[in-house]
């Protein structure tokens, strides 16, 4: 059913995707206040971006829904939508400067709006732009300045803006600021695009981000740490849903990292260093998922009641009679657990091996920069490269993969990756069939 999800191996049916555009270029003019890894050619990532959607519809018989397209296209079949559009985009506009050019300014967007295209107003819920008029003496000596106001640098990642439970959609607030206007412009595709009701919306102060949700069928696990806090949690617990128990885990700040200053970007979420490959095996960064603590509550029909249990996540999946294909610390660096399950045993995975230099000369950037706080992991990730180049054993490329029945798709997306996410990321898994 559209918008519930059971489980993340459940056969992928339909899923939601942004293809990036002008609001990346704003996003690489500053990657680090944009939330990337790293610099990284946009029109690689559009490339890239291109060929995920072709895979994903021709390799795999996913119906793909494109964020944008689908705007336009639903706000030029209904006039009620497309009025909203335009009222949603007027309203995103901020102004400054002179009043007499600043009026001028708003009389002609209502105007203007019959003789643009629809295109035109997503594109303005994308950069939000700020317009600031100077006025000179003189006829139209005006110095118009342009700048924009948090652009959403990183809605390609369609993952992070909602999650689906089995009892419907969740809507996220998520953590920074640079990203919470993603929620609002996915409130509107949601239920005047999709015409689809919410199970809840997530409010404030609470903050948490898709990424940190994975549905396992009769149970569910999401990831509590930098990007999602306990007020979140507690709304999330306060919902209908079905899951027998939600396995709430503690975002572990790596160990390798001097725990005085800890860098959560490394393990952001929990899908960026845990995921769920078929009904029966994991993918894991060892060093990680035995340092997450697990908080167990149970349904109790009304409420989900915690319990007293202290557990680690490794030894949870397992007592869930999960097999775990670890991974090493540069795999996760990589974004080896960022895979998309397309069903039970069949993976979309990033070809780790490729991102791996880029990945090692960002990391030796930084710990030019800050060699007490990231030495040690700069070494692990290096010995790691060494390993798995002489073993050959790169993911998705190793031997427990094929052990364990694992169906592992490769792709190759090094300038996507540099944005801080992979194909589960990237994706916003909309419909799942039956297994």
């Amino acid at each position: 059913m559209l918008g519930k999800i059971k489980a993340e191996w459940d056969p992928l049916k339909k899923v939601v995707i942004h293809r990036p555009g002008m609001e990346m270029f704003f996003g690489l003019l500053e990657p680090y206040s944009s939330l990337y890894e790293r610099p990284f050619s946009k029109s690689g990532a559009i490339r890239e971006h291109e060929m995920l959607e072709m895979i994903l519809k021709k390799e795999f018989q996913v119906e793909v829904l494109k964020l944008k397209d689908t705007f336009i296209d639903v706000a030029y079949r209904e006039p009620k939508v497309k009025e909203a559009l335009i009222e949603h985009a007027k309203n995103s506009i901020e102004y400054s400067g002179d009043k007499e050019a600043v009026e001028r300014s708003k009389k002609e967007f209502d105007e203007n709006a019959p003789f643009l295209d629809m295109e035109h107003f997503f594109n303005i819920l994308l950069v939000k732009p700020t317009l600031n008029f100077e006025v000179a003496k003189g006829s139209r000596n005006i110095h118009l300045n342009i700048t924009k106001k948090q652009t959403l640098a990183n809605l390609f990642f369609m993952r992070d803006q909602q999650f689906m439970t089995d009892g419907g959609i969740v809507l996220c607030r998520m953590a920074k600021p640079s990203r919470r206007g993603e929620g609002v412009l996915l409130k509107f595709f949601w239920e005047k695009v999709m015409k689809t009701k919410l199970l809840h919306e997530i409010k404030e102060p609470g903050t948490i981000e898709g990424g940190e949700f994975i549905p396992f069928g009769k149970f569910a696990l999401v990831g509590i740490g930098d990007r999602t806090n306990q007020d979140a949690i507690d709304q999330l617990l306060s919902l209908k849903m079905d899951y027998e128990e939600i396995g709430v885990v503690h975002q572990p700040m790596h160990p390798l990292v001097e725990s005085d200053k800890p860098d959560p970007m490394i393990n952001m979420h929990l899908d960026t260093y845990f995921n769920v490959a078929s009904s029966n095996v994991v993918v894991g960064c060892e060093i990680l998922i035995k340092n997450a603590m697990v908080d167990i509550y149970k349904n109790e029909g009304s409420k989900f009641k915690k319990t007293n249990d202290k557990i680690t996540l490794y030894d949870y999946i397992k007592k869930k009679g999960f097999d775990v294909i670890s991974v090493t610390t540069l795999e996760q660096m990589c974004y080896a657990s960022n895979f998309l399950c397309i069903k039970d045993g069949q993976i979309l995975a990033v070809e780790s091996e490729r991102n791996a230099k880029k990945v090692l000369n960002n990391l030796k950037n930084i710990t030019k920069n800050d060699p007490k706080r990231y030495s040690k992991l700069l070494a692990q990730a290096e010995k790691d490269y060494e390993d798995l180049k002489n073993e050959g054993q790169f993911f998705p490329h190793k031997k427990e993969i094929y052990k364990l029945g694992i169906d592992a798709y490769p792709i190759n997306i090094p300038n996507l990756t540099g944005g801080y996410g992979a194909a589960h990321c990237m994706t916003c898994a909309l419909e799942r069939g039956e297994g």
